[in-house]
């Protein structure tokens, strides 16, 4: 039997979210809740009928691609952040962008659906991993009784579960940004943006929330924000 067919895939929507850069994104959908984004369908896909009773589920699985993985190659190891970046596991045990196929799996909310006159369906959802502009591929609902697992195991990840940091925020850059933004950032912040093979406390880290380029520094498990700078 021949097996060697290649498929092509085209996105069916793209995500709108407040981090336009690959740095500073969670690491994993659901880590903060708090960040809102929005999805906007292609024009091809937006009859309102293919969303009829998407209303009654909670969740959504995003299936997505990594559009900023600039690699055409894969390796059957990679060094997962969280391990420091110097301890190599195998590809299929991490959520490393480098895979064979560079497509993403995320679990999100769905806070609302809305129907534009001119985008169609838009679909506000929360806790996505995601930058500003990655296609979407899929998007299928969450369902409870088949895909939650509460016996399962992490592996190596469980032992960051409540990985955290403590987050400083002075109030003369806690004003620059806007109220409602503030407990999203906040929780990005405390997830820890640094790569994790990095730990020197004197050295400024920064990353773009918006319009804006937030600069902080991590000593002792405390993150405090020194900076921020309007880019525009």
């Amino acid at each position: 039997m021949n097996h060697s067919h290649e498929y092509s895939i085209r996105p069916i929507a793209y995500i709108h979210t407040d981090l336009p850069t690959k740095f500073g994104l969670p690491r994993q959908s659901g880590l903060v809740p708090q960040l809102r984004s929005t999805i906007v369908m292609e024009p091809l896909y937006r009859d309102p009928v293919a969303f009829r009773g998407i209303e009654g589920f909670s969740h959504l699985w995003l299936i997505w691609g990594f559009s900023e993985n600039k690699r055409d190659s894969w390796a059957a190891t990679v060094k997962p952040p969280r391990l420091g970046g110097n301890k190599r596991m195998g590809v299929f045990a991490t959520r490393s962008p480098y895979r064979p196929n560079a497509l993403g799996l995320s679990s999100v909310k769905l806070e609302s659906i809305d129907f534009d006159e001119k985008l169609g369906p838009v679909l506000t959802v929360s806790g996505a991993d995601l930058m500003d502009g990655t296609p979407i591929y899929d998007i299928k609902p969450y369902l409870p009784h088949t895909d939650c697992h509460p016996d399962a195991l992490g592996g190596f990840a469980d032992q960051f579960v409540d990985y955290a940091l403590e987050v400083v925020f002075p109030e003369e850059w806690l004003a620059m940004i806007p109220e409602d933004k503030r407990e999203a950032l906040s929780g990005i912040l405390a997830q820890d943006p640094r790569p994790s093979y990095i730990d020197d406390p004197e050295r400024v880290y920064g990353f773009n929330y918006l319009d804006m380029d937030v600069r902080f520094r991590v000593r002792d498990g405390v993150l405090t924000v020194c900076e921020i700078e309007k880019l525009r």
